[in-house]
């Protein structure tokens, strides 16, 4: 549903008022003066933006979303979406609502440092109470573009970039156990028909035959030269030019962490991203110093807390997810810091494209943007085209999107279609 009101109405009504109260006062007969004010007395007022406050918190979840919707009082809302950590978390999405309600939504900050305070035993370090915080706190930026008629990159600054750079991540992890002819067929597939310059393939497979067993983190000879002889098929198939980033998923150990990053060395990765759980982040130094393969991580990290951590271990590039490490102000935050180390700043995102377009106001606003993800799903999964609504034309084109200049985020929410992928009885948008 679109907004049914525009700021710059409310703006022109001003100037108008204005207007007729100077002209009443100096040249116009009383009989024009009094028609004109009665007009004028007849038009519905609008408070000031300043005056606007949020009057009520909706939310819903699809597949691994959680979306909610912040209502006001002069009848605009904003949306905002949270990844991963979200599942049974309507109850706190509400709850964080209840709390927002008389507030303006203008204070974004303030409201973000009130939550996250107020969890300080309840969890407001990580997890659920974080992701959940970032779709509120996404929304109450869309709400204070819409309001104020700017972008929300605008709200944050300013951009340094018109359009942003993306990878494609090939989703081969759908196949059960991929070949190296698999990996350089996804790899051309994505270049030919949807133009990516910029490549993301997975190297866990929990069904490998090779593997130990399913608690050893050690990766054996086999798994290794599987790993080496499915991205060499990637780089022979694309030549040198395309960029290929590697995710291991947290899922091995030191050990073959330090063997797959020298192996590696040869095939020029982009990044080889968390080759080891993110819970130990002075474990990611060595790692990073003993390769020439740059070391990425981020993804699991919650607040720019951990990020320093990161950072301070020596990690290459940092890629939080701005949908559930605390929203888009602490994503930009995030990626100052890692600016202050001369570190890339490569945000993980694996929400709809509303979540993508939030991101990618973050990453337009700050200097040391490297690449963003974008997920294989939005081209074959016919649900996140329904349930947005976005007319400003290609979501991508050649490895590219282009940072909307609308009001707020620049991309809504269709309710309605929605429902079509709602999950039992829970609260949903109602």
């Amino acid at each position: 549903m679109k907004q049914s009101f525009s700021r710059r109405s409310f703006l022109t009504k001003s100037a108008i008022a204005s207007a007729g109260v100077f002209g009443a006062a100096t040249a116009l007969s009383d009989t024009f003066g009094m028609t004109y004010t009665n007009k004028i007395d007849d038009q519905p007022k609008l408070s000031a933006p300043s005056d606007l406050k949020i009057t009520d918190v909706q939310c819903g979840i699809i597949g691994g979303s959680l979306f909610v919707k912040i209502h006001s009082d002069q009848g605009i809302y904003g949306c905002g979406e949270g990844v991963d950590a979200i599942r049974g978390s309507e109850s706190l999405a509400l709850g964080f609502g209840r709390r927002l309600r008389g507030q303006s939504p203008f204070n974004v900050h303030k409201i973000f440092e009130d939550i996250r305070r107020a969890g300080h035993f309840g969890g407001g370090q990580a997890g659920m109470y974080v992701a959940v915080l970032s779709a509120i706190e996404t929304a109450l930026w869309d709400l204070s573009g819409k309001a104020l008629d700017l972008p929300v990159y605008q709200l944050l600054g300013g951009k340094f970039r018109d359009k942003v750079r993306v990878y494609c991540d090939t989703a081969l992890y759908r196949v059960r156990f991929p070949s190296p002819d698999d990996f350089a067929q996804a790899a051309t597939d994505a270049i030919s028909n949807w133009g990516f310059n910029a490549l993301k393939f997975d190297l866990d497979y929990a069904g490998d035959p090779d593997k130990y067993d399913r608690y050893n983190w050690t990766a054996s000879p086999g798994e290794i030269n599987r790993m080496y002889d499915q991205l060499a098929a990637v780089r022979k198939a694309v030549g040198p030019k395309i960029d290929l980033c590697v995710d291991m998923h947290g899922r091995y150990d030191h050990v073959t962490a330090q063997t797959i990053a020298k192996k590696v060395e040869d095939l020029n990765l982009t990044w080889l991203e968390e080759p080891i759980p993110a819970e130990n982040y002075d474990a990611f130094k060595t790692i990073a110093e003993e390769t020439s393969t740059p070391i990425s991580a981020g993804e699991n990290a919650y607040l720019g807390h951990a990020f320093k951590q990161l950072l301070d271990n020596g990690v290459d590039i940092v890629m939080p997810d701005l949908q559930k490490c605390g929203g888009l102000g602490e994503g930009q935050r995030i990626a100052n810091l890692a600016n202050l180390y001369y570190v890339p700043f490569s945000p993980h995102m694996v929400a709809s494209f509303l979540g993508a377009m939030a991101c990618a106001h973050v990453c337009a606003s700050v200097p040391n943007f490297h690449l963003m993800e974008w997920q294989s799903y939005f081209h074959t999964n016919d649900m996140y085209k329904k349930i947005v609504i976005f007319d400003e034309g290609d979501w991508v084109k050649d490895s590219f999107v282009t940072v909307s200049n609308k009001p707020g985020i620049g991309v809504d929410l269709n309710i309605e279609a929605m429902r079509e992928y709602k999950r039992g009885d829970a609260p949903f948008f109602d």
